[in-house]
């Protein structure tokens, strides 16, 4: 019988991650990847992008849904009526979880920046969000990206949802780690990108339109919003013109639900 999320959070409850509760959440995963179970916090499309980022990603979404579901039911028992966890706590909550199952699990990376210079090359970028890794000739760059959202999930939507609308760059999650600063990161697999050149406004417009996306008139032409999606920091640093296609592509924005509810 295919594990079910009730089934898995009473397991992560009363044993933590046990080796019953890591097969749970590895067998949802698994169905999850292979389309017998759905994350309920995702539209299909946006479920497929979920399973490009792979099953690192699915299980610690699993966690960090866990996390912010026994998080509000504590908080509902203490204040005996309905109430919601501050942003701050539920990010704090799923951190821990999601940390302790990925070190239980061997997904957990220390003194990460040596491991990955080594296994994947030199630093070659480091900005607010991100470290980026490339050794020349590779396809792919690996990045330790930062959370510069709200809670965890939320930085876990970002890459579900940049897989949902910018696939030719998807995101595949492999691990977790903790800088020198202590910062929780998310290490993940990118293309690698040959640029010809910055993308125009003109060019950035057209490619997210076509997208359903529209101005929202506030972001100096950098921000986009539909019914249900925002994209914001789509400036020309962020969106490339492809050598190889000649069509513009996105490596990063930000990206994330309108409603603070989901």
């Amino acid at each position: 019988m295919p594990s079910s999320p009730n089934e898995i959070y009473d397991a992560i409850a009363t044993e933590g991650f046990s080796p019953k509760a890591l097969k749970l959440i590895n067998d949802y995963s698994n169905d999850i990847e292979n389309g017998r179970a759905n994350f309920s916090r995702y539209t299909l499309p946006e479920h497929a992008g979920l399973c490009t980022a792979g099953s690192v990603l699915v299980g610690a979404s699993i966690v960090a849904d866990y996390a912010r579901t026994s998080l509000t039911a504590s908080c509902n028992a203490s204040s005996g009526q309905s109430s919601s966890p501050a942003n701050w706590q539920i990010d704090e909550r799923q951190e821990q979880l999601v940390e302790q199952w990925a070190k239980t699990a061997g997904l957990w990376v220390e003194d990460s920046e040596r491991i990955l210079t080594e296994a994947f090359g030199p630093k070659i970028a480091q900005g607010a969000e991100a470290k980026v890794y490339y050794r020349t000739g590779d396809t792919s760059v690996v990045k330790e990206r930062a959370s510069i959202y709200s809670t965890t999930q939320k930085a876990f939507d970002a890459i579900v949802l940049h897989n949902r609308f910018f696939p030719e760059t998807a995101m595949h999650v492999v691990g977790f780690t903790r800088d020198s600063d202590e910062l929780f990161r998310i290490i993940l697999t990118q293309p690698y990108v040959c640029c010809q050149r910055l993308a125009t406004k003109q060019e950035i417009d057209e490619m997210v339109f076509a997208k359903g996306f529209q101005d929202n008139w506030n972001g100096q032409g950098v921000n986009y919003i539909s019914d249900r999606i925002a994209l914001e920091d789509m400036h020309p640093a962020n969106v490339f013109i492809d050598e190889v296609t000649g069509n513009p592509i996105c490596i990063d924005c930000i990206v994330k639900f309108i409603s603070n509810e989901i």
